[in-house]
């Protein structure tokens, strides 16, 4: 015969305690007879909640012998498996998890800085002039540091000039006369016969370039230029041009400023042209024997010449003052010239010793640069006799 399992857990049945034994109801106990024993307590559940024991429970239905307030029976974790959640806890967490991106997407987002930019200031009318006439023109052949010098005076001198360094010397056939004559032969460097077109092409002459190369084209190193202080050294006037760009009008002063005695030519390093083969050809060979001084601050050169006890003359033509030579007899003078549309700039006047304007008699307002400085250098030249 088959014996059943007796029922146990939810369908076994309750045990009856030592009141129900006795013929009482359970019920009327719990409701007449109030167990008597400790007060009621609180036990702490899993999920931090508090519970109140129910009285016969606990120690008492495992083995009948218990009385009073148990904790709270939990069911255990399997073997193997970590603390259950509570069901109330596991659902706040998903609800947390999934209002997790609404809550990001709802703060407001960072805008990102946006730097002002800087407008660049439009050039003045002497710098668009300067672009428009192209201060720094160049062969498509120049290597760094050199310069290309074409026509006979310029490279003639050039030849004569112990500082310089060559590179080629190309010229047609035709041409090599007319240079031996100024430029005894041998010549320092060996000539390239070639002809004429090619030496448009290593100059880039075309058409209304303004290059005119007689044949001869010199390719040297640039001149390295002396110091305030050596080229004082020298005797005559000084000459500083305030923004003059155009080379011609600078190879044109050059070229009177070697005329009248002059022992150096000044300009601001960023507002002048380049030492250009425009420049030397206007210059007809002077760029080898002035000095050409590139500074960087004019105002700041003109107070250094006053410390080397010489007398700084700026030329404007609305001063009421007149230039005259004999006003200066046995001081030594640094003429200084704006350009041609602005004029000598305001703390380039304001640093001059005197302005003085050039005497014209008949009734003319101005003249070009290159003209004033020369009737300038004249004026302030010339013996009284």
């Amino acid at each position: 015969m088959v014996q059943k399992r007796p029922p146990h857990g939810k369908n076994a049945p309750r045990q009856r305690s030592a009141g129900e034994a006795r013929g009482s109801r359970p019920d009327d106990s719990r409701k007449k007879e109030p167990r008597q024993g400790a007060p009621r307590q609180e036990q702490p559940r899993q999920d931090g909640q508090f519970r109140q024991a129910e009285p016969g429970r606990g120690a008492g239905r495992a083995g009948g012998a218990g009385r009073g307030f148990a904790p709270a029976r939990h069911d255990a974790p399997a073997r193997g498996e970590g603390p259950k959640r509570n069901e109330g806890q596991g659902r706040r967490e998903a609800e947390g998890r999934a209002e997790a991106p609404l809550r990001a997407e709802r703060q407001p987002q960072a805008q990102p800085q946006i730097q002002p930019q800087i407008q660049p200031q439009p050039p003045t009318q002497v710098q668009r002039e300067a672009q428009k006439r192209g201060a720094a023109r160049r062969g498509p052949s120049t290597p760094s540091g050199a310069v290309w010098l074409y026509g006979t005076h310029a490279v003639a001198a050039a030849l004569k000039n112990p500082e310089r360094l060559f590179r080629r010397l190309v010229i047609t056939e035709e041409a090599q006369a007319s240079l031996a004559a100024e430029a005894p032969l041998p010549w320092p460097i060996q000539p390239e016969i070639s002809p004429r077109e090619r030496i448009d092409q290593i100059l880039a002459a075309k058409p209304g370039s303004g290059i005119v190369h007689q044949g001869i084209a010199l390719l040297a190193d640039q001149l390295e230029a002396p110091s305030l202080q050596e080229a004082l050294l020298r005797p005559g006037p000084v000459l500083v041009l305030d923004q003059i760009f155009d080379p011609r009008n600078v190879g044109a002063l050059m070229r009177t400023a070697q005329a009248f005695g002059a022992c150096a030519v000044v300009a601001q390093d960023r507002n002048a042209p380049e030492e250009t083969g425009a420049l030397a050809k206007a210059a007809s060979g002077a760029l080898e024997t002035i000095p050409l001084l590139r500074i960087t601050n004019i105002s700041r050169t003109l107070t250094a010449l006053k410390d080397a006890d010489v007398w700084v003359v700026g030329l404007d033509g609305h001063s009421q003052t007149r230039l005259r030579g004999e006003a200066f007899a046995g001081r030594r003078v640094a003429l200084v010239l704006g350009s041609e549309g602005e004029g000598m700039r305001r703390l380039t006047r304001e640093t001059c010793d005197e302005i003085c304007a050039l005497a014209m008699p008949g009734g003319m307002e101005s003249l070009n640069v290159s003209a004033a400085g020369a009737v300038a250098l004249y004026e302030l030249t010339r013996t009284p006799g």
